[in-house]
């Protein structure tokens, strides 16, 4: 029994440090960012000798990545953290999810459902979604991502392929946000079953409720938050 509780107990350990370095930022042992943690393994060294050691890799999206990049969105919700710490998580999350692909697409781990996301047709920016692709996929939802000046068709076209339980819009300019207003329409017009979620820079609440989105978050945890009610 103290046997099996040390194994637990080092399970844990483990898990928790991939967590760490997803809320710091910390990508590998070459990352010189954050600087108190240089020269130690990272959340991409972590996950691969998790794995090799006989954690599940269930286990480790869970209460290594998906843990982590919850925290990621409560520290940036209050605040605590910005744009640029975000950025690191999400390449963190990003080299330790490498690891864990080749389990989803064995079957091996199941992803929770899949979206559909892009940036609406006539805006360039992919940053934010970009981002909120990374919470997704670290909250183990599958993710189709489209790009950037998307067109309404592209979206319907994709929406029927794949057969997401959402679509995500994105748009920082607030000339973009006429696109974004015409794809939520005819989305829902032809796909109605299919829900919208809509984020960026110049988007609120009243317009997400005026163009009939589904959903709207300032922040990628709230829709990530969505997604898992949905």
């Amino acid at each position: 029994m103290k046997k099996s509780n040390e194994v637990n107990e080092t399970v844990r350990e483990v898990l928790e440090r991939i967590s760490f370095c997803v809320v710091r930022g910390k990508v590998d042992i070459s990352s010189p960012h954050p600087p108190e943690m240089k020269g130690q393994d990272g959340a991409d060294e972590l996950a691969k000798k998790a794995l090799e050691s006989g954690v599940p890799p269930g286990e480790i999206l869970a209460r290594g990545l998906i843990a982590g990049m919850q925290k990621v969105g409560e520290k940036f919700r209050e605040g605590e953290i910005y744009l640029p710490d975000v950025l690191m998580s999400a390449k963190a999350l990003t080299s330790a999810m490498k690891h864990l692909r080749p389990y989803f697409q064995s079957g091996e781990v199941k992803h929770k459902g899949k979206i559909v996301m892009g940036t609406v047709a006539g805006d360039l920016h992919d940053i934010g979604k970009k981002i909120a692709a990374m919470f997704f996929e670290g909250g183990g939802w599958e993710v189709i991502d489209l790009g950037v000046d998307v067109s309404a068709d592209k979206f319907i076209q994709a929406v029927k392929k794949h057969r997401p339980l959402a679509v995500g819009l994105s748009a920082l300019l607030t000339t973009t946000m006429v696109s974004m207003e015409s794809i939520t329409r005819e989305i829902k017009a032809k796909i109605p079953e299919v829900k919208v979620i809509i984020g960026g820079a110049p988007v609120t609440q009243d317009f997400a409720e005026k163009i009939g989105a589904d959903a709207y978050s300032p922040d990628p945890q709230g829709a990530l938050d969505y997604m898992n009610s949905a």
